[in-house]
């Protein structure tokens, strides 16, 4: 553009310049000249600016994805994924308030976890509990379950909210069953890292509740509410390590697909009327989940082992002693003649009675009936010493 404007100018000088208006038009030119060089300019600079604008939005997509990612990373540590891809769509969904829903809630719990607690450093309380919640958490996700509360050694899952489920209670039970089959992994991996094993009951509970987020404007969290919840934290409290109970309502939905093995009666504080809870073996349909079998036979003892023992009412520990013998054991449960004969259901205290052991507690819980007036328990916590003094009275 600029050597044609140059060689227009010098063709008109040479064919032009004598005429009287030259000096006008030559000028005329010399204006349009700079116009297009300015224009041309102008140009070049647009073109460098729209290069520069392109580079700062790729920049700057990337920048957001980067941090989009970083918040589903950091916040998805803390909120399901549900919860989380439900706020960061609809942030209309962080207002405070809650819809009436039917769910199915499931409660799980740690047996004697408290006393392995103090047996050991903070550091590898932690490690434990890490260790314990990378298998249970990635199961519960694989079922959609929206993980509500992690309390200590305990969880609060939800199904069927933030996101409906026709299947919530059929997820739940299936969960349940996986999660405790998967405590065998759990305790592999506290074996390879020198901590005791675990063992886990589970409660579920198929509800009407109200669901969403609870609190002020400054500080709320996505949470369930009911008086529902609250039971099943009751059924829960229940079970043994290694089982799975249910209510009547969860039953009802899924009864041709569950396989039940004990149904007992109950009367726990908050309800208004007894009503039944049943154990699970495993679920058939889609998720079709099979509970190993953990109980060992029991073996005699050379002698029976005089006991005391304290009953546990909750939290609290009603003091006053009472007289047992144990008279045949295994790992996980004994048989023993209680007289008179403890409610089932009832969680223990015991120590051995006389022994040249320091005084140490262990607890289980009665289970059921055993032979001639017996009663058989279900450990929940045995510390080693007394596993290895329990081993040492068995029959060879």
């Amino acid at each position: 553009m600029n050597k044609t404007l140059s060689e227009l100018k010098s063709t008109f000088f040479n064919n032009c310049g004598h005429l009287p208006d030259a000096t006008g038009a030559l000028a005329q030119i010399q204006r349009i000249e700079r116009d297009i060089r300015r224009l041309n300019f102008s140009l070049e600079r647009a073109v460098r600016d729209k290069q520069t604008l392109a580079t700062l939005l790729s920049q700057t997509s990337e920048d957001l994805e980067a941090s989009y990612a970083l918040i589903k990373q950091v916040f998805g540590r803390y909120l399901s994924t549900e919860v989380m891809n439900s706020l960061l769509e609809n942030p209309g969904a962080l207002e405070l308030g809650g819809d009436r829903r039917s769910v199915t809630i499931m409660m799980t719990d740690l047996r004697g976890f408290t006393a392995i607690a103090e047996q050991l450093k903070p550091e590898d309380v932690v490690r434990m509990l890490n260790t314990y919640f990378d298998v249970m958490v990635e199961i519960i996700m694989d079922y959609r379950g929206t993980i509500n509360e992690i309390i200590g050694d305990s969880l609060l899952v939800i199904f069927g909210a933030p996101q409906e489920m026709e299947d919530r209670t059929q997820r739940a039970v299936a969960c349940a069953v996986e999660m405790q089959n998967a405590m065998e992994t759990v305790n592999r991996n506290n074996l390879e890292l020198g901590l005791p094993s675990l063992e886990m009951g589970i409660g579920i509970n198929d509800i009407e509740a109200v669901v969403g987020n609870i609190g002020s404007k400054k500080r709320s969290k996505y949470a369930v509410v009911g008086s529902g919840v609250n039971m099943t934290s009751r059924i829960e409290s229940y079970s043994v390590g290694g089982q799975v109970l249910i209510s009547e309502s969860a039953r009802t939905r899924i009864q041709k697909q569950v396989r039940i093995t004990t149904t007992r009666e109950i009367f726990p504080k908050g309800a208004g009327a007894p009503f039944n809870i049943h154990e699970v073996t495993g679920i058939s349909g889609v998720f079709n989940q099979t509970l190993k079998f953990r109980e060992m036979p029991l073996t005699q003892l050379k002698i029976p082992v005089p006991v005391s023992y304290t009953i546990v009412d909750g939290k609290r520990v009603i003091r006053k002693r009472h007289s047992a013998k144990i008279i045949r054991m295994s790992d996980t449960g004994a048989e023993v003649l209680f007289v008179p004969p403890v409610p089932l259901m009832t969680n223990l205290r015991l120590r051995l009675a006389s022994t040249s052991i320091a005084p140490i507690d262990f607890y289980a819980k009665v289970m059921g009936d055993g032979d001639a007036n017996r009663q058989l328990v279900r450990f929940t916590f045995v510390p080693p010493r007394i596993k290895a003094y329990f081993k040492n009275q068995l029959l060879k």
